[in-house]
Protein backbone atom coordinates (compact mmCIF):
# COMPACT_ATOMS: atom_id res chain seq x y z
CA UNK A 1 0.00 0.00 0.00
CA UNK A 2 1.22 3.27 -1.18
CA UNK A 3 1.83 5.88 1.85
CA UNK A 4 -0.24 8.64 -0.10
CA UNK A 5 -4.35 7.95 0.83
CA UNK A 6 -4.57 4.95 -1.01
CA UNK A 7 -6.94 3.53 2.45
CA UNK A 8 -10.46 4.96 3.61
CA UNK A 9 -10.46 9.02 4.14
CA UNK A 10 -7.02 10.22 2.06
CA UNK A 11 -6.93 13.00 3.97
CA UNK A 12 -3.75 14.53 2.85
CA UNK A 13 -1.81 14.10 6.00
CA UNK A 14 0.01 10.50 3.96
CA UNK A 15 2.37 9.46 6.90
CA UNK A 16 -0.57 9.11 9.55
CA UNK A 17 -1.39 5.58 10.44
CA UNK A 18 -4.53 6.32 11.59
CA UNK A 19 -5.76 7.76 8.03
CA UNK A 20 -7.61 4.34 7.18
CA UNK A 21 -11.19 5.30 8.14
CA UNK A 22 -13.69 7.51 6.15
CA UNK A 23 -12.60 11.48 6.75
CA UNK A 24 -9.21 10.63 8.13
CA UNK A 25 -8.14 10.25 11.80
CA UNK A 26 -10.52 10.61 14.67
CA UNK A 27 -9.62 13.75 17.05
CA UNK A 28 -7.03 12.86 20.02
CA UNK A 29 -3.98 11.47 20.20
CA UNK A 30 -5.14 7.62 20.84
CA UNK A 31 -4.07 5.50 23.90
CA UNK A 32 -2.25 2.23 23.62
CA UNK A 33 -1.04 -0.75 25.18
CA UNK A 34 2.77 -1.52 24.61
CA UNK A 35 3.17 -5.47 25.34
CA UNK A 36 6.88 -6.92 24.24
CA UNK A 37 7.06 -9.08 21.22
CA UNK A 38 8.29 -12.21 23.79
CA UNK A 39 5.38 -12.28 25.96
CA UNK A 40 2.89 -11.66 22.89
CA UNK A 41 4.01 -14.59 21.45
CA UNK A 42 3.71 -16.23 24.50
CA UNK A 43 0.11 -14.95 24.98
CA UNK A 44 -0.50 -16.62 21.61
CA UNK A 45 0.82 -20.34 22.70
CA UNK A 46 3.76 -20.07 20.58
CA UNK A 47 6.26 -20.86 23.85
CA UNK A 48 9.03 -19.57 25.67
CA UNK A 49 10.75 -16.93 22.80
CA UNK A 50 14.28 -17.53 22.15
CA UNK A 51 17.30 -16.09 23.93
CA UNK A 52 18.54 -12.87 22.57
CA UNK A 53 22.70 -12.99 21.58
CA UNK A 54 24.73 -11.05 23.92
CA UNK A 55 25.10 -7.43 22.90
CA UNK A 56 21.89 -7.32 21.08
CA UNK A 57 19.56 -4.47 21.63
CA UNK A 58 16.30 -4.97 22.98
CA UNK A 59 13.46 -5.04 20.19
CA UNK A 60 11.35 -2.20 19.93
CA UNK A 61 7.66 -3.21 21.95
CA UNK A 62 4.88 -4.17 19.43
CA UNK A 63 1.43 -1.77 20.14
CA UNK A 64 -1.65 -2.64 19.83
CA UNK A 65 -5.33 -2.36 21.04
CA UNK A 66 -4.34 0.63 19.57
CA UNK A 67 -6.31 3.96 18.42
CA UNK A 68 -3.51 4.94 16.52
CA UNK A 69 -2.21 2.13 13.62
CA UNK A 70 1.51 1.89 13.78
CA UNK A 71 1.08 1.35 9.55
CA UNK A 72 -0.71 2.94 7.18
CA UNK A 73 -2.65 -0.31 6.42
CA UNK A 74 -6.44 -0.61 5.09
CA UNK A 75 -9.01 -1.42 6.88
CA UNK A 76 -10.11 -4.14 5.04
CA UNK A 77 -6.76 -5.66 4.38
CA UNK A 78 -6.48 -5.68 0.45
CA UNK A 79 -3.52 -3.89 0.30
CA UNK A 80 -1.23 -5.60 2.24
CA UNK A 81 -1.85 -9.53 2.91
CA UNK A 82 0.04 -10.59 5.91
CA UNK A 83 3.13 -12.63 4.65
CA UNK A 84 2.46 -15.28 6.86
CA UNK A 85 -0.77 -16.20 9.79
CA UNK A 86 2.02 -14.83 12.60
CA UNK A 87 1.53 -11.50 11.94
CA UNK A 88 0.59 -9.45 15.12
CA UNK A 89 -3.03 -9.22 13.98
CA UNK A 90 -3.81 -12.61 12.77
CA UNK A 91 -2.49 -13.41 16.48
CA UNK A 92 -4.12 -10.39 18.66
CA UNK A 93 -7.67 -12.04 16.23
CA UNK A 94 -6.88 -14.87 17.87
CA UNK A 95 -6.29 -14.58 21.32
CA UNK A 96 -8.88 -11.68 21.67
CA UNK A 97 -11.65 -13.56 20.00
CA UNK A 98 -11.28 -16.50 22.52
CA UNK A 99 -11.49 -14.44 25.18
CA UNK A 100 -14.04 -12.28 23.94
CA UNK A 101 -16.43 -13.07 21.49
CA UNK A 102 -18.25 -15.65 24.08
CA UNK A 103 -20.84 -18.20 22.57
CA UNK A 104 -19.46 -17.86 18.65
CA UNK A 105 -16.07 -18.92 18.19
CA UNK A 106 -13.84 -17.02 16.14
CA UNK A 107 -11.25 -19.13 14.20
CA UNK A 108 -8.38 -17.31 14.04
CA UNK A 109 -4.92 -18.68 12.82
CA UNK A 110 -1.99 -19.38 15.95
CA UNK A 111 0.01 -22.26 14.78
CA UNK A 112 2.40 -20.42 11.91
CA UNK A 113 5.71 -18.69 12.84
CA UNK A 114 6.61 -15.49 11.29
CA UNK A 115 10.09 -16.37 10.63
CA UNK A 116 11.70 -14.24 13.09
CA UNK A 117 13.06 -14.48 16.35
CA UNK A 118 12.07 -12.19 19.51
CA UNK A 119 13.74 -10.84 22.56
CA UNK A 120 13.09 -12.29 25.62
CA UNK A 121 11.61 -10.25 27.99
CA UNK A 122 13.38 -10.99 31.31
CA UNK A 123 16.48 -12.23 32.02
CA UNK A 124 15.15 -15.66 33.29
CA UNK A 125 12.67 -16.02 30.28
CA UNK A 126 15.89 -16.00 28.61
CA UNK A 127 17.95 -18.36 30.78
CA UNK A 128 15.02 -21.10 30.29
CA UNK A 129 14.44 -19.78 26.37
CA UNK A 130 13.59 -22.99 24.23
CA UNK A 131 13.20 -22.24 20.27
CA UNK A 132 9.89 -21.46 18.56
CA UNK A 133 8.11 -24.11 17.26
CA UNK A 134 7.46 -23.86 12.94
CA UNK A 135 4.10 -25.20 11.96
CA UNK A 136 3.77 -27.93 9.57
CA UNK A 137 2.59 -27.55 6.07
CA UNK A 138 -0.57 -27.54 5.02
CA UNK A 139 -1.35 -30.88 2.82
CA UNK A 140 -2.63 -30.35 -0.35
CA UNK A 141 -6.83 -30.39 -0.25
CA UNK A 142 -8.44 -33.47 -1.59
CA UNK A 143 -12.09 -33.96 -2.46
CA UNK A 144 -12.62 -37.07 -0.66
CA UNK A 145 -10.73 -39.73 2.12
CA UNK A 146 -11.47 -43.39 2.42
CA UNK A 147 -13.26 -42.91 5.65
CA UNK A 148 -15.39 -39.52 6.04
CA UNK A 149 -18.04 -38.80 8.53
CA UNK A 150 -21.94 -38.75 8.08
CA UNK A 151 -23.54 -35.07 7.84
CA UNK A 152 -26.90 -34.72 8.32
CA UNK A 153 -29.36 -31.42 8.00
CA UNK A 154 -30.15 -28.57 5.74
CA UNK A 155 -28.09 -25.65 4.73
CA UNK A 156 -28.62 -23.09 6.79
CA UNK A 157 -29.28 -24.83 10.42
CA UNK A 158 -26.89 -26.85 12.44
CA UNK A 159 -25.16 -29.44 11.52
CA UNK A 160 -25.41 -32.98 12.70
CA UNK A 161 -22.17 -34.72 12.51
CA UNK A 162 -21.35 -38.73 13.29
CA UNK A 163 -18.04 -39.41 13.67
CA UNK A 164 -16.90 -43.04 11.91
CA UNK A 165 -15.15 -45.76 14.56
CA UNK A 166 -11.71 -45.39 12.93
CA UNK A 167 -9.12 -42.45 12.90
CA UNK A 168 -8.53 -40.04 10.15
CA UNK A 169 -5.96 -40.77 8.05
CA UNK A 170 -4.42 -37.02 7.91
CA UNK A 171 -6.19 -36.50 4.74
CA UNK A 172 -7.33 -32.51 4.36
CA UNK A 173 -10.88 -32.84 2.73
CA UNK A 174 -13.24 -30.29 1.41
CA UNK A 175 -15.87 -32.53 -0.17
CA UNK A 176 -19.41 -30.40 -1.25
CA UNK A 177 -22.57 -31.66 -0.05
CA UNK A 178 -24.44 -29.31 -1.31
CA UNK A 179 -23.83 -26.87 -4.09
CA UNK A 180 -24.77 -23.48 -4.31
CA UNK A 181 -25.88 -20.77 -7.31
CA UNK A 182 -24.73 -17.82 -5.89
CA UNK A 183 -21.69 -16.07 -6.50
CA UNK A 184 -18.13 -17.67 -6.78
CA UNK A 185 -15.62 -17.35 -3.54
CA UNK A 186 -12.32 -16.08 -5.13
CA UNK A 187 -9.41 -15.02 -3.50
CA UNK A 188 -9.97 -11.46 -1.03
CA UNK A 189 -13.73 -12.04 -1.29
CA UNK A 190 -15.88 -11.10 1.19
CA UNK A 191 -17.59 -14.18 3.16
CA UNK A 192 -20.27 -14.89 5.84
CA UNK A 193 -20.73 -18.65 6.55
CA UNK A 194 -21.90 -20.69 9.57
CA UNK A 195 -20.45 -23.41 10.70
CA UNK A 196 -20.86 -26.78 13.30
CA UNK A 197 -17.49 -28.61 14.26
CA UNK A 198 -17.10 -32.05 16.39
CA UNK A 199 -13.13 -33.32 17.48
CA UNK A 200 -12.50 -36.47 15.86
CA UNK A 201 -10.01 -37.17 17.50
CA UNK A 202 -11.85 -36.52 21.08
CA UNK A 203 -15.53 -37.16 20.07
CA UNK A 204 -16.58 -34.23 21.37
CA UNK A 205 -18.35 -31.28 20.10
CA UNK A 206 -16.99 -27.58 19.15
CA UNK A 207 -19.32 -24.94 19.27
CA UNK A 208 -19.78 -23.10 16.23
CA UNK A 209 -21.44 -20.18 15.41
CA UNK A 210 -25.62 -21.54 14.92
CA UNK A 211 -25.89 -20.51 18.43
CA UNK A 212 -25.30 -16.78 18.98
CA UNK A 213 -27.09 -16.39 15.35
CA UNK A 214 -23.89 -14.32 13.60
CA UNK A 215 -22.22 -15.58 10.87
CA UNK A 216 -18.18 -15.14 10.76
CA UNK A 217 -17.30 -12.76 7.97
CA UNK A 218 -14.30 -13.01 7.03
CA UNK A 219 -12.02 -12.22 4.02
CA UNK A 220 -11.59 -15.60 1.76
CA UNK A 221 -7.42 -16.42 0.92
CA UNK A 222 -6.45 -13.98 3.03
CA UNK A 223 -4.19 -15.70 5.46
CA UNK A 224 -5.92 -14.64 8.70
CA UNK A 225 -8.17 -17.65 9.54
CA UNK A 226 -6.66 -21.22 9.87
CA UNK A 227 -6.69 -22.99 6.65
CA UNK A 228 -10.11 -25.05 8.01
CA UNK A 229 -11.62 -21.91 6.84
CA UNK A 230 -9.63 -19.38 4.69
CA UNK A 231 -8.75 -21.60 2.20
CA UNK A 232 -11.44 -24.35 2.35
CA UNK A 233 -14.23 -21.95 0.92
CA UNK A 234 -12.30 -20.57 -1.85
CA UNK A 235 -13.86 -21.60 -5.56
CA UNK A 236 -17.15 -22.69 -3.74
CA UNK A 237 -20.30 -20.31 -4.26
CA UNK A 238 -22.37 -18.93 -1.88
CA UNK A 239 -25.34 -21.61 -1.04
CA UNK A 240 -22.51 -24.33 -0.85
CA UNK A 241 -22.47 -26.40 2.22
CA UNK A 242 -19.38 -28.25 2.93
CA UNK A 243 -17.69 -30.98 4.57
CA UNK A 244 -14.11 -30.24 5.92
CA UNK A 245 -11.77 -32.63 7.53
CA UNK A 246 -9.05 -30.21 8.79
CA UNK A 247 -6.39 -32.60 10.24
CA UNK A 248 -4.01 -30.53 12.66
CA UNK A 249 -1.28 -28.27 9.65
CA UNK A 250 -4.92 -27.02 8.57
CA UNK A 251 -6.47 -26.82 11.68
CA UNK A 252 -4.64 -25.62 15.34
CA UNK A 253 -1.32 -26.90 14.20
CA UNK A 254 0.99 -28.28 17.53
CA UNK A 255 0.03 -25.82 19.79
CA UNK A 256 -3.82 -26.48 19.43
CA UNK A 257 -6.38 -24.38 21.12
CA UNK A 258 -6.87 -24.48 24.99
CA UNK A 259 -10.11 -22.25 24.34
CA UNK A 260 -11.87 -24.75 22.54
CA UNK A 261 -10.26 -27.64 24.15
CA UNK A 262 -7.92 -28.59 20.48
CA UNK A 263 -5.23 -30.53 21.63
CA UNK A 264 -1.95 -30.48 19.46
CA UNK A 265 -2.12 -33.41 17.61
CA UNK A 266 -6.61 -32.99 17.38
CA UNK A 267 -8.19 -33.79 13.74
CA UNK A 268 -11.12 -31.19 13.41
CA UNK A 269 -14.18 -31.71 11.61
CA UNK A 270 -16.43 -28.78 10.16
CA UNK A 271 -19.57 -27.86 7.83
CA UNK A 272 -19.52 -24.99 6.70
CA UNK A 273 -22.80 -23.03 5.55
CA UNK A 274 -21.46 -20.38 2.55
CA UNK A 275 -23.86 -17.89 3.37
CA UNK A 276 -22.72 -14.54 1.29
CA UNK A 277 -20.30 -13.83 -1.01
CA UNK A 278 -19.41 -10.65 -2.07
CA UNK A 279 -16.68 -8.79 -4.11
CA UNK A 280 -14.11 -6.52 -3.05
CA UNK A 281 -15.82 -4.00 -5.40
CA UNK A 282 -19.69 -5.00 -4.90
CA UNK A 283 -21.97 -2.34 -4.47
CA UNK A 284 -26.06 -1.96 -3.94
CA UNK A 285 -28.56 -1.87 -6.31
CA UNK A 286 -32.03 -1.25 -6.95
CA UNK A 287 -34.70 1.80 -6.53
CA UNK A 288 -34.09 4.19 -4.35
CA UNK A 289 -36.40 6.55 -2.18
CA UNK A 290 -35.93 10.07 -2.52
CA UNK A 291 -34.91 11.56 1.18
CA UNK A 292 -36.70 14.65 2.64
CA UNK A 293 -36.74 17.83 1.63
CA UNK A 294 -34.27 19.14 4.03
CA UNK A 295 -31.29 15.98 3.32
CA UNK A 296 -29.24 16.35 0.57
CA UNK A 297 -29.97 14.95 -2.59
CA UNK A 298 -28.41 11.80 -3.90
CA UNK A 299 -27.58 10.28 -7.20
CA UNK A 300 -26.52 6.71 -7.82
CA UNK A 301 -23.46 6.84 -10.20
CA UNK A 302 -23.20 2.79 -10.04
CA UNK A 303 -19.76 1.34 -9.15
CA UNK A 304 -18.54 5.58 -9.01
CA UNK A 305 -19.06 7.86 -5.71
CA UNK A 306 -22.47 9.15 -5.89
CA UNK A 307 -23.81 12.65 -6.42
CA UNK A 308 -24.31 14.35 -3.06
CA UNK A 309 -26.17 17.68 -3.76
CA UNK A 310 -27.05 19.74 -0.86
CA UNK A 311 -30.83 21.89 -0.40
CA UNK A 312 -29.71 25.60 -0.55
CA UNK A 313 -30.74 27.57 2.57
CA UNK A 314 -31.12 24.03 4.42
CA UNK A 315 -29.49 25.51 7.60
CA UNK A 316 -26.74 23.54 9.56
CA UNK A 317 -28.14 20.50 11.56
CA UNK A 318 -27.12 19.91 15.46
CA UNK A 319 -28.70 16.00 15.47
CA UNK A 320 -27.62 12.68 13.36
CA UNK A 321 -30.02 12.46 10.57
CA UNK A 322 -30.93 9.30 8.68
CA UNK A 323 -32.57 7.79 5.56
CA UNK A 324 -33.08 4.54 4.24
CA UNK A 325 -32.57 5.25 0.47
CA UNK A 326 -32.74 1.60 -0.46
CA UNK A 327 -34.70 -1.51 2.44
CA UNK A 328 -32.45 -4.02 2.62
CA UNK A 329 -34.17 -7.22 3.84
CA UNK A 330 -31.49 -8.93 6.27
CA UNK A 331 -31.48 -9.16 9.56
CA UNK A 332 -30.51 -5.71 11.98
CA UNK A 333 -26.49 -4.84 12.93
CA UNK A 334 -25.63 -4.46 16.59
CA UNK A 335 -23.34 -3.22 18.51
CA UNK A 336 -20.00 -4.76 18.30
CA UNK A 337 -20.42 -6.67 14.81
CA UNK A 338 -18.24 -6.33 11.93
CA UNK A 339 -19.90 -4.63 9.15
CA UNK A 340 -18.70 -4.26 5.21
CA UNK A 341 -19.52 -1.27 3.65
CA UNK A 342 -19.58 0.97 0.50
CA UNK A 343 -19.80 4.34 1.13
CA UNK A 344 -18.82 8.04 -0.12
CA UNK A 345 -18.49 11.22 2.34
CA UNK A 346 -19.44 15.05 0.91
CA UNK A 347 -18.87 18.26 2.84
CA UNK A 348 -22.63 18.86 3.99
CA UNK A 349 -22.50 22.66 2.28
CA UNK A 350 -21.55 22.18 -1.05
CA UNK A 351 -21.44 18.71 -1.21
CA UNK A 352 -17.82 18.36 -2.16
CA UNK A 353 -16.82 14.75 -1.74
CA UNK A 354 -14.03 14.07 0.37
CA UNK A 355 -13.72 10.48 0.21
CA UNK A 356 -15.31 7.23 -1.41
CA UNK A 357 -14.51 3.50 -0.84
CA UNK A 358 -15.85 3.43 -4.63
CA UNK A 359 -12.61 5.24 -5.85
CA UNK A 360 -10.69 2.24 -4.51
CA UNK A 361 -13.36 -0.36 -5.59
CA UNK A 362 -12.73 -1.80 -2.24
CA UNK A 363 -15.14 -2.51 0.83
CA UNK A 364 -14.19 -1.29 3.98
CA UNK A 365 -14.93 -2.92 7.50
CA UNK A 366 -15.49 -1.58 10.76
CA UNK A 367 -16.52 -2.73 14.03
CA UNK A 368 -19.96 -0.94 15.17
CA UNK A 369 -19.49 0.60 18.82
CA UNK A 370 -15.76 -0.46 18.70
CA UNK A 371 -14.32 3.79 17.74
CA UNK A 372 -12.78 3.07 15.10
CA UNK A 373 -14.84 5.34 13.05
CA UNK A 374 -17.03 8.80 13.90
CA UNK A 375 -19.70 8.50 16.33
CA UNK A 376 -22.56 9.28 13.54
CA UNK A 377 -20.92 6.04 11.67
CA UNK A 378 -21.74 4.10 14.83
CA UNK A 379 -24.91 5.83 15.86
CA UNK A 380 -26.24 5.76 12.21
CA UNK A 381 -25.34 1.87 10.97
CA UNK A 382 -25.97 0.22 14.57
CA UNK A 383 -29.99 -0.63 13.75
CA UNK A 384 -29.81 -0.66 10.20
CA UNK A 385 -30.26 -3.91 8.11
CA UNK A 386 -28.06 -5.29 6.09
CA UNK A 387 -28.58 -4.80 2.38
CA UNK A 388 -29.86 -1.20 3.30
CA UNK A 389 -28.29 1.81 1.54
CA UNK A 390 -28.58 4.88 3.96
CA UNK A 391 -28.05 8.67 4.14
CA UNK A 392 -26.38 10.29 7.26
CA UNK A 393 -26.04 13.81 8.00
CA UNK A 394 -23.87 14.07 10.53
CA UNK A 395 -23.12 17.08 12.64
CA UNK A 396 -19.40 18.09 13.73
CA UNK A 397 -20.03 17.13 17.48
CA UNK A 398 -20.12 13.62 15.96
CA UNK A 399 -17.70 14.02 13.60
CA UNK A 400 -14.13 15.71 13.85
CA UNK A 401 -15.71 18.36 15.68
CA UNK A 402 -13.29 21.83 15.70
CA UNK A 403 -10.33 19.64 14.33
CA UNK A 404 -9.84 20.26 10.56
CA UNK A 405 -9.19 16.36 8.54
CA UNK A 406 -7.47 17.11 5.41
CA UNK A 407 -10.34 18.20 2.38
CA UNK A 408 -12.69 18.59 5.73
CA UNK A 409 -12.56 22.13 7.61
CA UNK A 410 -13.22 22.08 11.17
CA UNK A 411 -16.63 22.14 12.48
CA UNK A 412 -18.08 20.94 9.37
CA UNK A 413 -20.88 18.92 8.83
CA UNK A 414 -20.60 15.29 6.74
CA UNK A 415 -22.95 13.32 4.80
CA UNK A 416 -22.64 9.98 3.86
CA UNK A 417 -23.90 7.58 1.79
CA UNK A 418 -23.46 3.81 2.52
CA UNK A 419 -23.95 0.45 1.43
CA UNK A 420 -24.55 -1.59 3.98
CA UNK A 421 -23.20 -5.31 1.87
CA UNK A 422 -23.03 -7.49 5.22
CA UNK A 423 -21.92 -8.16 8.76
CA UNK A 424 -21.23 -10.75 11.11
CA UNK A 425 -18.53 -11.69 13.87
CA UNK A 426 -14.75 -10.73 12.45
CA UNK A 427 -12.04 -9.50 14.61
CA UNK A 428 -10.98 -6.30 14.18
CA UNK A 429 -8.11 -5.74 11.64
Amino acid sequence: MSEKASSPGEAGTAADPAAARPGGPLPGDGESIVVPPAILKQQAGWGQAPARPAGEKDEEPQVFASTVRRKDLSEAGYDEDPPGAGRLGAILGTVLAVLLVGSCITLYMVNKDDGKSSAASTPDAAATASPTPSADPVPPIKDNAKVLPTVTGEFGTKATIALPKEASDGTFVVKELKSGDGAKVDKNTWVTADFSAMNWSTGKEIEGSYKSGKPQLFQAGAGKLIPALDQAVTGHKAGSRLLVVAPPAAAFGSQGSSGMGVGAKDTLVFVIDIKNATAPDTVLSGDMTAPPADMPKVKDNGKKPADITPVPGTPEVKDLKSHVLIQGKGRKIEAGEKVLVQYTGALYKDGKVFDSSLKRGQAFTFVTGGGGVIEGWDKGITGQTVGSRVELVIPASLAYKDQAQGDIPANSTLVFVIDILDAGVGAQD
